[in-house]
């Protein structure tokens, strides 16, 4: 969205923030400066004190290109956007708050931020101003836009108003549009949002919170989403981060490795994605992160990463033959192809700028040709390209020269040794569209194809996590069955079972056409990497949310009465026990704040039906029940009891902890006949509390 024409604020009125509904959306807008002198400095932050002097050097450090990927051309002003993610160190103190130890990396080598338990992305514009009567013949600034949420839909908008903005009037174009969206509604993941901003209204797609990281707030209580084989049709709809970014535009001149980059992404083998320029390196990376939706993608990933963040010390510390952790790094700097040697996968994308001093060798797979029409990027042209004679001299010798080639030249290219189970899907690369040279064309062709390479990757993905559904099917109450009852609990895990199970019956007919016959290895390192657990983990929880809301609602729904009148004696009280229990529990949630939205509704159920099953009891059962005070507060405001011929009518008083409720019912007991008491007390055994 480009900034409106109309888009103004009246400076002259203080804006009124509320804080509190700002953290919701953003932590802080920043202005950074490169001083000459003495580096990058925050110069503004809104609202102030919110950042630790080392997290403003880090976030500083990060906002501005790196000086060998500045492109050299002399126009007075140039404009990009790009952003970041950092770790935030909330509990850090001055003096190592800067410190990385491996400690931080998990038993499975994630990224987990000592001392910390969120990332800060940072979304900045950058302007660069070519002036030959400054120093170094020229300037730079940067905003920043910091918050906890990855809402690349939300906050590129937003810098291209606030951006412009910022040097039009300084400071105060921070406040104003910071006060504009402190009066945002709260983020709804997984839904569209209408967001006003002055003049104009920024209409976003928010991701699904299953894919958001736990550290940003994504909610585990939406209804549980199907793993089945089921691709919806509605792909405005996004199914997980980053679905936005340009996919196509990123990998263009790699389109046959897609494949090979989803398989690495899956099983969480570290990757070095270099570019010539900041945008395209977050780009690649967010449209990398986006290929596995839906997945919850575990792995640490940098849109752009710099020698001065903290956990640089440690990846270049790692030794030839040591486990590099898995994450996604993207770079421009090109000291990283000798710093990260060890990194075992390395992807060079994107085209230098227009007048820059490193070399573009394009191997893009297009025709190179105009047309009046467009056309298919056909896998036969791509085919043709990829074994031609001197394609293949070219791969030999990339392969012999290694990444450092890129040193002299840029090449797009992939440098792994990886052996993939997935083979690429030519049907999908015959529906591409090259659209030529034309800008306006290309904009129009790539917003396609990004839409058919998605809707494959989110297919394949969700085929691929289909065998795991098992472990996420809820139940719902047979027919005729009491719903009191506790819902049984959804299936064990065990990895060698599945493994087995797996193998006997495969991965269905989706799988085993895309993937050679090690397909089963890849389910192994799947099941052995980083992202299986956590995704498992969240998707678990999510079902029993859902099937405990299934459950909640037959509660609701189910008529007591009918339901009494088909049961026995001790069945009745068996019910009468286990109503009893819920909604003892869902008392506690409630005192506790953690009910839901049906949580009062829901009570007010369980006690009428508590009372129903209470009401068919025999009265000499119903006196001896009333015989516990919890109980007896439980049916305030039931019926008076009347007295029975021959037996003693029971006053309900709350009994004091030196004079136990299991004595006084005892002697209650005592006084019915030997066959009455044997019956009583073996129905009272099944009620949970009273002790005999």
């Amino acid at each position: 969205m480009s900034r409106s024409p109309s888009f103004s604020v009246r400076t002259e009125v203080s804006p009124s923030v509320d804080s509190e509904s700002l953290q919701r959306w953003i932590v802080a807008f920043c202005a950074v400066r490169f001083d000459l002198e003495q580096g990058q400095l925050i110069e503004e932050c809104y609202p102030q004190g919110c950042l630790s002097h080392d997290e403003e050097l880090e976030i500083a450090y990060s906002s501005f290109p790196d000086s060998v990927s500045q492109h050299q051309n002399r126009s007075s002003i140039h404009d990009c956007i790009f952003f970041f993610r950092v770790c935030r160190r909330l509990n850090s103190q001055a003096g190592n708050a800067n410190e990385f130890s491996p400690k931080s990396l998990d038993e499975k080598g994630v990224t987990t931020c000592a001392n910390a338990s969120k990332y800060l992305y940072g979304y900045v514009f950058n302007r660069q101003r070519h002036d030959e009567r400054l120093k170094r013949g020229g300037e730079q600034k940067s905003v920043v836009i910091l918050s906890h949420n990855p809402y690349s839909s939300v906050f590129r908008p937003l810098l291209q108003i606030v951006g412009p903005l910022f040097f039009d009037i300084g400071k105060k174009a921070l406040e104003h549009i910071a006060a504009y969206v402190s009066k945002w509604p709260a983020p709804v993941p997984g839904k569209v949002m209408d967001l006003p901003i002055g003049n104009a209204t920024l209409k976003v797609n928010l991701p699904p919170a299953l894919s958001l990281p736990v550290e940003s707030g994504g909610s585990f209580e939406e209804a549980a989403s199907s793993v089945a084989p089921f691709v919806p049709n509605n792909q405005s709809v996004p199914h997980g981060l980053f679905h936005d970014s340009d996919l196509f535009g990123s990998f263009r001149g790699l389109l046959l490795q897609l494949w090979l980059l989803w398989e690495l992404l899956l099983v969480g083998e570290p990757m070095l994605i270099i570019a010539p320029t900041p945008p395209q390196c977050c780009e690649a990376v967010a449209s990398l992160v986006s290929l596995v939706a839906p997945l919850l993608c575990s792995v640490d990933f940098r849109p752009y990463f710099t020698i001065h963040d903290p956990v640089f010390a440690h990846l270049n510390s790692i030794q030839e033959g040591e486990v590099f952790p898995p994450m996604i790094l993207g770079v421009t700097n090109l000291f990283f192809l000798k710093a990260l040697r060890n990194i075992p996968h390395v992807i060079s994308v994107g085209s230098p700028p227009p007048n820059s001093n490193r070399v573009s060798l394009s191997t893009r797979s297009s025709t190179g040709r105009l047309s009046s029409r467009p056309e298919g990027l056909g896998f036969q042209q791509l085919s043709l390209k990829k074994f031609s004679p001197s394609s293949i001299l070219s791969a030999v010798k990339l392969r012999r020269d290694g990444p450092l080639c890129l040193m002299t030249e840029h090449k797009e290219a992939i440098w792994s040794t990886y052996s993939a189970a997935t083979k690429p899907d030519t049907s999908i690369l015959n529906r591409l569209i090259d659209a030529g040279v034309s800008p306006r064309v290309e904009e129009s062709m790539s917003v396609v194809n990004n839409e058919i390479l998605r809707r494959h990757f989110l297919e394949l993905t969700t085929n691929f996590l289909a065998p795991f559904s098992p472990y996420f099917r809820t139940t719902t109450p047979s027919e005729g069955s009491s719903p009191y009852v506790d819902p049984p609990s959804l299936p064990p895990f065990d990895a060698d079972e599945f493994l087995a199970n797996l193998s006997a019956r495969g991965p269905g007919k989706f799988i085993l056409k895309r993937m050679r016959s090690n397909w089963l290895d890849l389910y192994r390192r799947f099941l052995n990497g980083p992202n299986f657990m956590p995704w498992f983990q969240r998707r678990r929880t999510v079902a029993e949310q859902e099937q405990d809301r299934l459950w909640r609602q037959a509660r609701i729904k189910t008529d007591i009465q009918q339901l009494i009148s088909r049961l026995s004696e001790l069945e009745t009280v068996d019910s009468f026990n286990a109503i009893e229990r819920l909604l003892l529990r869902e008392m506690q949630l409630q005192q506790s704040g953690k009910g839901g939205v049906d949580s009062t509704a829901t009570c007010q159920k369980l006690r009428a039906d508590l009372q129903a099953v209470f009401n068919v009891l025999p009265k000499d059962m119903q006196q001896l029940m009333l015989s516990n005070p919890e109980r007896a507060s439980l049916l305030q405001g039931s019926p008076e009891l009347t007295k029975l011929p021959g037996r003693p009518l029971i006053q309900v008083a709350v009994v004091s902890p030196t004079s136990p409720s299991y004595a006084i019912t005892a002697i209650y007991i005592e006084q019915y006949t030997p066959s009455s008491r044997c019956r009583i007390t073996s129905l009272l055994a099944k009620v949970d509390g009273n002790s005999f």
